[in-house]
C-alpha cells in the first residue's frame, strides 16, 4: 500500500505545485497586461508625494480615484505667481480674499453662513489675456491640492465609467481638501446641453453638476472648482449658476501693458534707457501672450548681429543688450503689431527706421488700386465702334 500512496502524494503536489505555478504566471501576464498599470504606478507616486507634503498619511483610494490622481498637480512645481502677472491689480486682490484666503484662513470664514468657502469661480476673456497664468498663481500661493482635470481622462469606452471617473474627481478632492478643481477651456466639457449630445457626455455633465453643488454636496468642504474660457456664451445655465464669482480678463490698458513689459524684461539685459510708455502706446490692442512673443521676437536682434560681426571677425565677446529699436522692429514686422503701430505713430513722432518702410496694407491698396485703373483702361479700349448705315434693299423705280 506504501507504493500507491507515495506516488499519489507525488502527483497530488506535482499538481498543486504546477497550478500554483500557472497562477502566479497568469497573474503576472495579466498584471503586465494591465493597460493602467503605469498611470496607477504613477497614481502611487502622486499620492505618496501629496502625503509627504500635506504631512498627512497616505489616503487610501479607488482605481478610478488613481487615474485622477495623476492629473494632481504639485504647487512646488509652478513658477508663476502674482508677481509675475503684470497688472489685474484688482482681479488679482479680488482672487486673493475669495479664493485663497479661505483656504489658507478656514477659521475666519467660520462666523456665519454666509462666509462660506466659494464653490466656484469663472476666468473669462480672450485668449492670451492670462487666465491659466491666474489659475496656476493660485494653485501656487494658496498651497491647495490642484486638481487639473483633462477631459480626455474622464473618457472612458466602459458604459458607466464615465460618471464613476467624474465623481472620483470630487471624492479625492473631498479626501484632499483644501483642493482647487481646475478645468481649462471648460466651455469644451460643460457646455450647452443639447438633444444632438452623446448620452455619455450628458450624463457626465449631470454628473458634474451633481456632485458640484447637488442634494448631497457638503457646503462647508473646502473644494472649489476653477475654470477658464473664452466662450463664456457656450456655457450651460446651469454652470453658470453655479459659478458664483465670475471674472472678466479683458485687453490690457496702457499702464498695465507697462507692467506687462516691465515684468517680461526683468532679469534680461535690456538698455536702461528703454521707454515703456511709449512702446506700450505702440502695443494698443495686444494681449500679454503677445507683448511676450513681442519681446522674443525682439531678442533675435542682438543675437543676429553678433552673428554677422562673427562673421566678419570683429564680434565681442557676447551679444549686445536689448534696446528700444529692437522692439519697436520687433513691432513693426508683426502683422499685429503693424496695425497697432500705424494707429499709434498717426499722433506721434515716427522713429527713423520706420520712415522709408512701408507697411503692407499701405502696398495692397496701391495695388489694388494699379489694377483697378488698368482695367478700366482696358474696358475703355475695348467699346465697339459704332457701325455705318446699311445700304436700302429697296430696288429702285424703272
Amino acid at each position: 500500500m506504501r507504493g500507491p500512496d507515495s506516488r499519489f502524494l507525488q502527483e497530488l503536489l506535482l499538481y498543486a505545485a504546477s497550478a500554483a505555478m500557472s497562477c502566479l504566471v497568469l497573474f503576472a501576464g495579466l498584471k503586465h497586461l494591465d493597460p493602467n498599470r503605469a498611470a496607477s504606478k504613477k497614481a502611487l507616486e502622486q499620492k505618496k508625494e501629496i502625503a509627504k507634503r500635506l504631512g498627512r498619511p497616505l489616503v487610501n483610494t479607488t482605481p478610478y480615484e488613481d487615474v485622477i490622481a495623476c492629473d494632481v498637480i504639485n504647487p512646488d512645481h509652478i513658477d508663476v505667481e502674482f508677481d509675475s502677472i503684470g497688472g489685474l491689480e484688482k482681479i488679482k486682490q479680488a482672487l486673493y480674499e475669495m479664493v485663497i484666503l479661505p483656504l489658507r484662513r478656514p477659521e475666519l470664514f467660520s462666523y456665519g453662513k454666509l462666509l462660506t468657502p466659494q464653490k466656484g469661480v469663472l476666468l473669462y476673456g480672450p485668449p492670451g489675456t492670462g487666465k491659466t497664468m491666474l489659475a496656476k498663481a493660485i494653485a501656487k500661493e494658496s498651497g491647495a491640492v490642484f486638481i487639473n482635470v483633462k477631459v480626455s481622462n474622464l473618457m472612458s469606452k466602459w458604459f458607466g465609467d464615465a460618471q464613476k471617473l467624474v465623481a472620483a474627481v470630487f471624492s479625492l478632492a473631498y479626501k484632499l481638501q483644501p483642493a482647487i478643481i481646475f478645468i481649462d477651456e471648460v466651455d469644451s466639457f460643460l457646455g450647452q446641453r443639447r438633444n444632438t449630445d452623446h448620452e455619455a457626455m450628458t450624463n457626465m455633465k449631470t454628473e458634474f453638476m451633481s456632485l458640484w453643488d447637488g442634494f448631497t454636496t457638503d457646503q462647508h468642504a473646502r473644494v472649489m472648482v476653477l475654470a477658464a474660457t473664452n466662450r463664456p456664451g457656450e456655457l450651460d445655465e446651469a454652470i453658470i449658476r453655479r459659478f458664483t464669482q465670475i471674472f472678466e480678463i479683458g485687453y490690457p490698458d496702457q499702464s498695465e501693458r507697462v507692467k506687462i513689459l516691465k515684468v517680461i524684461l526683468k532679469g534680461e539685459r535690456v538698455d536702461d534707457d528703454i521707454n515703456y510708455d511709449f512702446i506700450a502706446s505702440l502695443c494698443e490692442g495686444f494681449t500679454g501672450s503677445d507683448i511676450l512673443e513681442l519681446c522674443k521676437q525682439a531678442a533675435f536682434f542682438p543675437i543676429r548681429e553678433y552673428l554677422d560681426d562673427e562673421k566678419k571677425g570683429g564680434a565681442a565677446h557676447r551679444p549686445r543688450p536689448l534696446r528700444q529699436a529692437d522692439l519697436e522692429k520687433a513691432l513693426l514686422s508683426s502683422r499685429k503689431g503693424k496695425r497697432a503701430a500705424n494707429r499709434s505713430l498717426q499722433s506721434s513722432e515716427i522713429p527713423v527706421w520706420a520712415r522709408t518702410s512701408e507697411s503692407d496694407d499701405i502696398q495692397v491698396r496701391s495695388a489694388i488700386y494699379e489694377i483697378s485703373n488698368l482695367m478700366s483702361r482696358m474696358v475703355q479700349n475695348r467699346e465697339p465702334e459704332p457701325q455705318d448705315e446699311e445700304p436700302s434693299s429697296e430696288p429702285s423705280s424703272p
